[in-house]
């Protein structure tokens, strides 16, 4: 069965074919009788447009490619599920790569991307490199970094204030009185990591006290499992833990309750990062540093548009949110 094609909506609704175009083009004027007879001859006929085709005529896609770098952090989905619908609203699609296959690096995702001829790039938690960032700037493709920067010229990211956020956990942890105070990094490489870390222990050694511990996860839940077991693995183990994000943090709680038979908070407090869902539910209860995903993706969104300058960091503030793995 042959491929239902502009021209034969056009007959089937008595119109001409730039009628059809323009009833499918957002933004496109058309009467609304006319593009009543057009989307009614499409359902008739089983006729959807060729965005791509579309994209050749009027340089405008309406599709913002999206490459993320993992998605078992529960705080992507759910900024991706908003993401996605902002851009919706503003008449976008999505389409989303996963970076997670080491025999392609993220400049060979892009260059797939970039053939779709997509109106926007947001790159969620990966790195491209600076060359290809200047040529899709020069070819009027907006990147936008989101969730981590990474401190090149002329960058456009989103993220949270991670420093700020490291500070208030410190200072969290400090007014309740802990003194053995561990860390579990994540991937060492990340903006974000980095900075929350540094926020952390400025704000401790302000207060007389260096790390007491320190391991790394990675941001994977295997790996700070394995960090946990070897940070309690002395003597006189650490009485407070801060966790790189949420999803490391629900396994070091896990290993100390159910591996080393440490209660939360009264031997250990844990605190994590981002305050995604499962953070409130009562096997875990996790005190955290809260992202506004709500607002980073606002952000993302006014940038992609062109409401904001072209290059920058955009933060957003973090708030404590306070529950029982440091409450006891």
């Amino acid at each position: 069965m042959s491929r239902v094609t502009a021209l034969d909506v056009a007959r089937r609704a008595g119109v001409s074919r730039s009628a059809v175009s323009r009833t499918f083009t957002p933004g496109a004027s058309v009467a609304p009788t006319t593009a009543d007879k057009v989307r009614e001859a499409a359902t008739e006929l089983g006729y959807r447009p060729n965005v791509l085709a579309r994209a050749m005529l009027t340089g405008q896609s309406r599709i913002i490619g999206l490459v993320v770098g993992y998605l078992d952090n529960q705080f992507y989905p759910q900024a991706l599920q908003q993401l996605s619908a902002a851009l919706d609203s503003e008449g976008y699609h999505v389409l989303v790569f996963l970076a997670t296959n080491v025999d392609r690096t993220v400049d060979e995702i892009v260059e797939d991307i970039l053939a779709y001829q997509v109106d926007g790039l947001v790159l969620a938690s990966v790195a491209l490199s600076s060359d290809l960032a200047q040529r899709c700037r020069a070819s009027g493709v907006p990147v936008v970094l989101f969730n981590r920067r990474q401190g090149v010229d002329n960058e456009l990211a989103v993220v949270s204030e991670n420093r700020r956020g490291g500070q208030l956990a410190a200072e969290h942890l400090l007014s309740l009185g802990r003194r053995r105070i561990g860390y579990v990094a994540g991937w060492e490489g990340a903006s974000t990591q980095i900075e929350r870390e540094a926020g952390f222990v400025e704000t401790l050694r302000a207060a007389g006290l260096d790390l007491y511990a320190r391991g790394v996860g990675n941001f994977h839940r295997d790996q700070a499992c394995t960090a946990t077991r070897q940070m309690f693995d002395r003597p006189d183990p650490p009485d407070a833990v801060f966790v790189g994000n949420d999803h490391m943090a629900f396994a070091v709680m896990d290993v100390l309750r159910s591996e080393l038979g440490l209660r939360v908070p009264q031997d250990v407090a844990v605190i994590g990062f981002d305050d995604v869902p499962e953070a409130s539910w009562a096997g875990y209860d996790l005190t955290t540093i809260r992202q506004d995903s709500a607002a980073m993706v606002d952000a993302t969104v006014a940038a992609l548009l062109g409401e904001t300058d072209p290059a920058g960091t955009i933060e957003i503030p973090v708030e404590l949110i306070v529950r029982s793995s440091t409450r006891g």
